[in-house]
């Protein structure tokens, strides 16, 4: 059984895609790396910077990484034991855990950040047009609804 083949302009558009966001996934990453966390704990913390003083809880972080609750608990482990998060009991209900960052945990974030923030201009945005960038934002965003819907 034939399959069928992408076309030509197909192909470059997906192939194009997966070399770019592995190669800039990589610097980034590699870019994290003196600091001594990984893209998946900076985007927890990241997660945790935005959401503030009150932290979110461990079901609804692991549910925005994508990550099952079980998996998340052992990335919230390694960040636990380095002091970067804490977790508590949801006080309303007592049985459920939320997630705030820690001092050092803001002071990891913010470190991340100004590195993270070189890194995005380096790789992505110092490489683009305005016009390039507007046609992007409105690719992910065609294909962010695509996927809410």
């Amino acid at each position: 059984m034939a399959t069928e083949r992408l076309t030509e302009l197909e192909d470059g558009a997906w192939r194009g895609f997966l070399v770019a966001h592995e190669r800039i996934w990589r610097e980034m990453e590699a870019g994290l790396a003196p600091l001594g966390v990984s893209m998946a704990e900076y985007s927890v913390l990241g997660l945790l910077g935005e959401a503030g003083a009150g932290g979110m809880r461990l079901t609804e972080l692991a549910e925005l990484r994508g990550m099952s609750t079980g998996g998340f608990s052992r990335l919230a482990d390694r960040l636990e034991h380095r002091d970067l998060i804490e977790r508590r009991r949801v006080a309303t209900d007592g049985r459920g855990y939320e997630v705030v960052l820690t001092r050092a945990g803001r002071s990891l974030l913010r470190a991340a950040w100004k590195r993270q923030r070189a890194d995005i201009e380096r790789l992505f945005l110092g490489r683009l047009s305005d016009e390039q960038l507007r046609s992007l934002a409105g690719v992910w965003g065609s294909l962010a609804d695509h996927e809410a819907g």
